[in-house]
Order: C-alpha cells, then structure tokens, then sequence
C-alpha cells in the first residue's frame, strides 16, 4: 500500500501544527478544520487548506470535511476525538484512514473501566477501586466509604486531567461526584465514573510503545510526568531520574502485555503510579502523547511519521533491537495562566512571543508552539502557548540548559507560568531528581510567590522604556512640523523656563503598594528619582525589542511589556508587574481583599449556582462554580454570613472581573 497523499488534522493548537510539519515533510496535503474562534489561528496557517467547523466534537461534520476536500485519512491527534471509537469507527466506515489503533483497541484501553478489568485478568497490579456498571450516587458513595479516604473520582473515558476530582473526606462527596459526572459528560459524553484509591504523592511514569499490523511492536525508554498542578502535566523528562533498572525492565514488560492482549497497532501510552518500588497501572492512552518530543528528542526519531507509515500499512520503521537512545530530555509546557492565583488561566492577546535564537544550541532546544505573535487566547480551549523542549548529554546538562532558555524566553500581553517554570528549573529537589505528583504543592511557596518588593532596577527599566517609547511617539509628531529648526517642534525634553520632568506612579501588583517615580530630562539621558535616590540613566531598544539600559555603571538587558495601563518587566529571570495609572490604588482597594464581595477570577461561563439571596453559608461552602477553558473554578465563603445579592443565574456568560454576589456577616 502506498502513503497516502493528502491527510485532515481534527484537532487545533501545537499538536495540529506538530502534525501538518511532519507531513509536509513527507510530502502529504494537509487540511486543518477551525471554530469560529480558531479563525486565523496558527494550526490553520499551517496547513494547505483549512474548512471551518462548528466544533471539534462534531465528528459528522469532520468526516464531511474530509469527504468534501478529498482526503485519504484523518489524524486525530490527542485529546478531543482521538480517543473516541464511535468517530474511529465512522471515519473507517466513510472509506477514509483513521491515523490511531484498530476501533477495538480503543473500546477496551480507551475506557478505564474496561482497561482495569482487562489488566485484572492479566495479572496487571492496578490501584485499588470501583470499576462498576452500577452508576448511582449510593454506589459510589458506599464504594469511596469502602475504599477509604482519599480517594479519587475521575472519568471512565477521560484524560489529560479533565474532570479529576480528590476527595478526603465523606461529607466532600457529593458535589466531587456531580461535578466530575458533569465534567465527563462534557468532555467526552460519557459520564460513566471510577473510584480508586488515592495513592499519596506518587511518581507518575509512562511507557511510549508502538505496533505495527504486522504483529511488530517496540517500546521506547521511560517518561516521568510527575510535576502537575490540577492533575494536568508541567514538567515531563525521559528518561525517568532515580529509577532502578529491576523497575524499569518490570514496566517495560507489563507495557508489551497491554499491546498483546488488546492487538494494538500505531501509537499508545501506558501509564502508571509508582510509589516506593511498587507500581499500579492506572490507564492507556491510546494516542500519541502530549509530551511526545521529549522521547523523539532522545532517540531522534519522528513518531508522527511512525504513525502516518503503520496507519498506510507499513511495518515499524525500527524493530527492538535497533532502537537506542541517548542523553536526557525534558519538557516544559508554557501556559496562559497565574501560577499565584491557583494557577487559573489567563486571557488576551499574545503580543510577543520570543524565544531563544535555535542556531546557538544546534539542535537541543525544540519549541512546538500552538499559536503566532497577535493571537488571542480564547476561553474556549487549553491555554497552552508553547511545549519547550530541551535535549542534554546527560540530566545535569538538560536541566542546566532548560533553566538558561527559560530565562531567554519572552512572551507578552498575557500573565503566563514563566516565572514559575524558571524557579521549577532551579529548584535544588528538581535538579536532583527528587520528583512526585506532590512536588508542587510542597514547594508551591517557593514556586509560587511574588516579591513583597519590586527590585529598583525594575522600576528604572520600567520607567526608561516609558519614556523612550514616549519619546518615539513626539519624534513622530515633531516630523509632522513644516519649521524643522523650530523649537516648539523639538523632542528634546528642553523647556525654556524650568526643568522638564514626567511623574509616574507604579503601582506594583502584588503588594498594591504604588512606586512615585519623578524622571528629569538630561541632555544625555535621565534623572529619576526613586524614594528619595537620584539615579542618572540611559538606555535604548536592542535590535531584539529589549532594552539596554545603563546607569551606575551597569550594563542591564531586560523586556519591558505594556499592555494598555499595565506595564510587565522582566530582568534578571524575575518578572513584576505594575500598573501605571494615579488611580490604581483606589481602583485596587474598592475589590482586593474585601470578602463580602465576590469577583469573578477569571472570564467564563456559570455552570453551577448554589445560593440564592436570604441563604446562610459558613466559611468553606460553595456560592458558584465557574467554568473556562475546560476548567472549573469553585468560588467559596470567606466568613459565615447571608447572602445579599446575586447578579447572575446559572449558564450565565461573565468577565472577568465581574461581581458575581454580596454578602452580609453574621
């Protein structure tokens, strides 16, 4: 059989610009499909051809995409329908590719249900839980009774996270169990649950596996994914550090009895918790993973090929014995979201979006990003901007060159988890090795706070690019002037009568203490005055759009960000953030910290509304859950008190920002 020519990725982001890359490559015809949100958006700038859809859910409307443009076959990608065997199996039945494993493979690993059952029989040890048919809350309640506390709700036929629910205690379940149902049933249409066990701090680790149609298949080297926040992946490196080699051998072995039992072909995941030296399989993606490069990085081999070549049925490019890796790669997946505000996403334009020059580390650094400088990040899908890649001889060497690109790079016009992937990168336990899925919450502290107090090089380099960029805009309007002698018509900063001076007021957004800055023109520069300090400086915009600037004889390279009043600075691989406006600090002050008020965190949609107005609540309880980007954010009672107003009802669309309730003391 030969490759096919022409391919429709149903998917969007990185993974469907990661997808149309390889096949370019190769030589096929790319489509992209694309929401009206999506319009424009760099997955569909990365194709050939590009249909608009209603949703990416819709697999009808995907197949007839495909049909009308053409296409031999429809690569998934993860996440929405790769997992899906009723949309395997239409695509098959349309006469078309389906670039994953064969439709029963994903009916049996796809679902967790029937994967646990399948790895009981084998002999698989898998954590403790309830895996049952029957559905009602008495069943899952008396089954979490029995398992003990904590435990873990999550979807049957989910992933990525999506809809895991911790519970520890018996009076938490209820609402734990109505929103990972409704998550479910959201996410994926299934609403089927499992309860299992909640092992305590655990390392994640992952086998890559692959298999042909010919009855072939290999195994690549371990994936830890042990760094995760809301039971999502940060962090993911292969291989795995501190793992015996007994363990090892053992995973790689149950990972070959899963594509057995299940006469799997093309590309899958088999996952496992790991605590001590004992191991418990918790699911298999049946998919190419999120996290993919960092085993492409080590062994240098394209697994999106691999994929098109098993699907076109060809055997495995490689056999066992033939594959060998080497060195250690890590990836880190760069967010829109506010690592110090319980990590919930963030929203806006992308103003910038820079990163380190590839030339200068020949090879060993990857960025697979999911959108171009100007786009915006909707609400409506996984804040992901960019999966940062790096490649080392060994793991001291990754983590080293992680931290350095870290550093270089630079996004702007959005708060995104940066910062907190720099400290992550420079953590003492990170770098040697010392990873489970509570790394986070035990460092979070050191993970995730913000200075008390900007640095003063900040705010000089904060104010320096304020008034250079005022100074751009007079030197448009002075050439506007017929009299090029004129004075009037000079951006000089000289006045006839008295010294001309800029005050500017910063208002530094996590202590809400506002900076006075007085900035004097000089005939070379700048005099600024700083709580009482005078400090002459100079500066410029590099060739790069970041400034230079220099005063007590420092040299000092740093981004200067402006988004309508805010203004973000990074240097020395510390980012802060102001306000440049005299009434901020009233602004702030009528909202932060007052707890009869409650504001939405983010812009999204009401799904869940618990209280109407006369209602008493305690501190602890659940006033409204608030969803965005496939996330949902509970927002609870501060104090015991009574409900006074509430603004909006359930399915309500909010900004963020927005006064959701009030309330009363008691």
């Amino acid at each position: 059989m030969p490759m096919f020519k022409s391919i429709l990725i149903a998917n969007r982001g990185e993974i469907a610009a990661r997808i149309a890359q390889t096949a370019k490559k190769m030589g096929i015809y790319c489509v992209a499909v694309f929401s009206k949100y999506d319009q424009g958006a760099f997955h569909v700038k990365s194709c050939d051809q590009a249909i608009e859809i209603n949703d990416y859910l819709n697999g009808a409307k995907i197949i007839e995409a495909a049909i009308c443009t053409k296409v031999e076959a429809i690569h998934p990608g993860y996440g929405f329908l790769s997992e899906n065997a009723d949309f395997a199996s239409a695509v098959q039945n349309a006469g078309l590719i389906f670039i994953g494993p064969p439709v029963t493979a994903i009916e049996t690993m796809g679902s967790k249900v029937k994967a646990r059952r399948l790895m009981e029989i084998t002999g698989v040890p898998v954590v403790p839980g309830y895996n049952g048919k029957k559905q009602d809350y008495e069943t899952l309640y008396n089954s979490a009774l029995k398992i003990g506390f904590p435990v873990l709700i999550k979807p049957s036929a989910g992933g990525g996270g999506r809809g895991l629910q911790i519970v520890q205690r018996p009076q938490d379940l209820e609402i734990a169990i109505q929103t990972a149902k409704r998550e479910a049933r959201e996410f994926f249409n299934d609403s089927t649950l499992i309860i299992e066990k909640y092992l305590n701090n655990p390392r994640h680790i992952e086998i890559q596996i692959f298999a042909d149609q010919f009855g072939n298949f290999v195994h690549f080297v371990e994936r830890d994914c042990s760094i995760q926040r809301r039971n999502q992946k940060v962090l993911e490196e292969s291989p795995a550090p501190l793992l015996s080699k007994a363990i090892r051998d053992e995973l790689s072995e149950v990972a070959k009895s899963c594509v057995r039992a299940t006469g799997y072909f093309g590309a899958g995941t088999v996952e496992f918790l790991l605590t001590s030296n004992k191991f418990y399989f918790i699911e298999m993606n049946t998919r190419i993973q999120v996290e993919h490069p960092v085993t492409e990085m080590i062994y240098g081999e394209d697994l999106v090929e691999w994929q098109f070549q098993v699907a076109a049925g060809f055997e495995l490019p490689l056999l066992q014995e033939d594959l060998s890796h080497s060195g250690h790669a890590i990836e880190a997946r760069l967010y829109a979201e506010d690592a110090t505000n319980s990590f919930l996403p963030t929203f806006g334009k992308v103003e910038r979006f820079s990163f380190p020059n590839s030339d200068v580390f020949a090879g060993t650094v990857r960025i697979d990003r999911s959108l171009k400088d100007g786009e915006r990040i909707s609400t409506q899908y996984d804040p992901l901007i960019a999966k940062i890649i790096v490649w080392g001889d060994d793991r001291d060497t990754a983590t080293r060159r992680l931290a350095r690109v870290l550093k270089d790079v630079d996004v702007g016009g959005v708060t995104t988890n940066l910062q907190f992937l720099r400290r992550i990168s420079e953590n003492k336990s990170y770098i040697l090795g010392k990873v489970d899925t509570g790394f986070i919450n035990r460092h979070y502290k050191k993970l995730c706070f913000e200075p008390k107090k900007p640095r003063t090089e900040a705010l000089i380099l904060a104010t320096l690019a304020y008034m250079l960029r005022l100074g751009c805009e007079n030197e448009k309007q002075t050439q506007k002037t017929n009299d090029i002698f004129s004075p009037w018509g000079s951006a000089s900063g000289w006045s006839m009568f008295f010294k001309n001076f800029h005050v500017l007021n910063f208002l530094y957004q996590s202590s809400k203490v506002t900076y006075e800055v007085i900035v004097y023109f000089e005939i070379s520069g700048f005099t600024i005055l700083i709580e009482d300090t005078s400090i002459f400086a100079k500066g410029f915009f590099n060739d790069e759009g970041r400034i230079v600037v220099n005063f007590q004889e420092r040299l000092i390279e740093g981004m200067v960000h402006f988004s309508e009043n805010k203004v973000v600075v990074d240097v020395f691989g510390q980012i802060f953030t102001f306000i440049l406006d005299e009434q901020t600090e009233k602004k702030y002050s009528d909202i932060v910290g007052v707890e009869t008020k409650f504001i939405a965190p983010m812009p999204g949609r009401i799904v869940k509304k618990f209280v109407k107005v006369g209602d008493r609540v305690v501190s602890g309880d659940p006033l409204i859950i608030l969803e965005a980007m496939k996330m949902e954010h509970t927002i609870t009672a501060t104090c015991e008190g009574i409900i006074a107003e509430v603004f909006y009802n359930q399915l309500d669309i909010v900004d963020e920002g927005a006064l959701l309730l009030t309330m009363d003391y008691v």
